[in-house]
């Protein structure tokens, strides 16, 4: 069936500065292995995402962070969520740094080895977060069955982004720096991390900007139908997390309306005043696009720019008209 049945940690790309450092990630006894074969039949892909939600977490696991010459210790919540945060003892060089961590029984011996990677970025960079679901992945987050359809019959190589925003992002991670030192991607979404590989590779296949992946709590197979659903207010508070560790640096925000973006992004505004560069949201479901457009008014009245676009060649417009790319 393609299980893992035996002790594995899931380590997902950190971020951090000269100040802190984060990485987060899963302690399993049961888990999927990694996807390696991509079919069109929905049978397959409907099996596929089932596994991704039969997964047994470890409570308790101690677990061990190598991180340059430092040891950091740390044990897994209740739904074996790990959570590393340390002050490096010297300022780490921009770009993504290698990582690794080890699961320790009780007599300390190592019982499984994970690699992950920390991405360190200039202060002076733009930071860029990002939904996922309707901003640039096609998912129809507005309509239960179309949602539920496209979830459960295709997978990371046959989902479609929306046209022209490979493009936008692409122009975006090269915003005023060089090509080698792209800006900072954040992709914060409602999706839970059972989906990080589904998603981490779609975005890999497609060619948008490698980043960090922020999503919410793992879910039991008994849950996989309220999969993306009724997360919206931790998703506010995962975009603070990262408003919080980079406080010289300025964001552009990049979301839709199909659910509560327009409202979050309001909020963080409200929140870290002169910190946002612009905010553009996805018109993809138009019984929101009145009440959206007079968040954004509200918005662009304190002097952020805004864009409210059907079509990404129009973000792209806009982009450029304010000097982004």
């Amino acid at each position: 069936m393609g299980f893992i049945h035996k002790p594995v940690i899931k380590l997902y790309p950190g971020y951090g500065h000269a100040e802190q450092v984060f990485i987060y990630g899963h302690a399993l006894s049961l888990s999927p292995t990694p996807r390696k074969k991509y079919s069109k039949f929905f049978l397959l892909n409907l099996l596929a995402l089932i596994r991704l939600f039969m997964i047994q977490p470890i409570k308790g696991a101690a677990i061990q962070l190598n991180w340059k010459d430092s040891l950091i210790n740390t044990s897994s919540d209740y739904d074996g969520f790990i959570k590393f945060n340390w002050k490096p003892e010297n300022a780490p060089e921009f770009g993504w740094h290698q990582i690794s961590a080890q699961l320790l029984d009780t007599n300390d011996t190592i019982t499984a080895t994970a690699f992950g990677s920390v991405l360190i970025p200039h202060s002076t960079q733009f930071g860029f977060i990002s939904d996922i679901d309707d901003t640039f992945l096609i998912s129809h987050s507005a309509n239960l069955r179309k949602r539920l359809s496209v979830l459960f019959t295709r997978n990371a190589h046959t989902r479609k982004p929306f046209e022209g925003v490979v493009k936008h992002y692409q122009l975006l991670a090269k915003a005023h720096t060089k090509d080698d030192e792209p800006n900072p991607f954040f992709y914060v979404s409602s999706s839970e991390w059972n989906l990080y590989d589904y998603i981490a590779e779609f975005i890999r296949v497609n060619g948008l900007p490698k980043g960090v992946l922020l999503l919410s709590s793992m879910k039991k197979i008994w849950q996989l139908l309220s999969s993306g659903q009724k997360s919206h207010g931790n998703k506010f508070f995962r975009i603070v997390r990262v408003m919080e560790a980079f406080p010289k640096q300025k964001f552009i925000l990049l979301g839709d309306s199909s659910q509560e973006d327009p409202v979050i992004y309001k909020s963080i505004v409200d929140h870290f005043p002169g910190r946002i560069h612009a905010v553009y949201i996805r018109d993809i479901y138009k019984k929101k696009s009145q009440s959206v457009q007079q968040i954004l008014l509200t918005l662009e009245e304190t002097g952020i720019p805004c864009c409210f676009f059907t079509h990404s060649a129009e973000a792209i417009l806009h982009s450029r008209k304010i000097g982004l790319i």
